[in-house]
């Protein structure tokens, strides 16, 4: 029931120099009391007077604190239902554009091995006249592989002990001639080197120690090829070096007569 008015009555009272606690005590206690409570009172209402409207606007606040918190909970709850979508909007992309550079790697992939395949037919192509001539060439080696044989194992056989005169006079004046006679086909100029003998084959034996030379070469093919064992002539030790050199890894013993 305090009011303004009120305070303002007693105002007065209070500029009293009398008007003191100490001055009350010496009268009687209760009005010690009294005015203790009348001054507390009229500062209680200067304070309340203040304290009321903060009172009332936090009431005010926290009422709109509740409003907005309840906005918050349920835009919270839309932005997570948002976020939910967008995730598997963000899934569905990501796996999208996962197969998007699979495809685009396959394409590349693909498109390297055309070019390369387009490149393969390219130089391919020029090869077809030759690869043409060679299929025609080889059934024509076809036709004549048995005197081609008959040939090289004539010479594996017959011609060790001779020199290369004999040796092509066996060949071309009596074998081939006998070859024609019967009909049997063979290669003109029949290189038996080549046939016998690939050139790395040859070229160790040259750093074995063997002559580059065409009956050398002959020897060795009879020595390393003929089934029957090999009697040299070799005045010069050639073939013996050549021998020993070859051999020198098979643990090969030599009796010095």
């Amino acid at each position: 029931s305090i009011n303004e008015e009120t305070v303002e009555l007693l105002q007065p009272y209070f500029n009293m120099e009398d008007y003191t606690l100490e001055y009350g005590k010496k009268v009687c206690g209760n009005v010690a009391g009294l005015l203790s409570w009348t001054q507390a009172m009229a500062i209680f209402y200067g304070v309340n007077r203040e304290v009321l409207p903060l009172q009332a606007n936090l009431a005010k606040q926290e009422g709109h604190l509740k409003i907005a918190n309840a906005e918050l909970a349920k835009a919270q709850e839309t932005l997570d239902e948002k976020q939910a979508e967008l995730d598997k909007v963000q899934a569905k992309f990501d796996a999208v554009m996962k197969e998007k550079m699979d495809l685009l790697n396959d394409a590349e992939t693909c498109r390297r091995k055309m070019k390369a395949a387009s490149a393969l037919i390219d130089g391919l192509s020029g090869e077809k006249v030759r690869w043409t001539q060679q299929s025609k060439e080889f059934k024509s080696q076809i036709k004549r592989l048995v005197g081609d044989v008959l040939l090289c194992t004539g010479f594996l056989s017959y011609c060790g002990p001779f020199n290369q005169n004999f040796r092509k006079l066996l060949l071309k004046d009596l074998w081939e001639a006998e070859m024609r006679a019967h009909k049997i086909p063979f290669s003109e100029n029949l290189n038996l080197i080549s046939v016998l003998v690939d050139p790395p084959t040859i070229n160790e034996w040259n750093l074995q120690g063997l002559p580059g030379d065409d009956l050398s070469i002959q020897n060795g093919i009879i020595v390393t090829k003929a089934t029957r064992y090999p009697l040299l002539v070799d005045p010069q030790t050639q073939g013996k070096s050549w021998i020993k050199k070859k051999e020198q890894d098979n643990d090969l013993q030599v009796n010095s007569v």
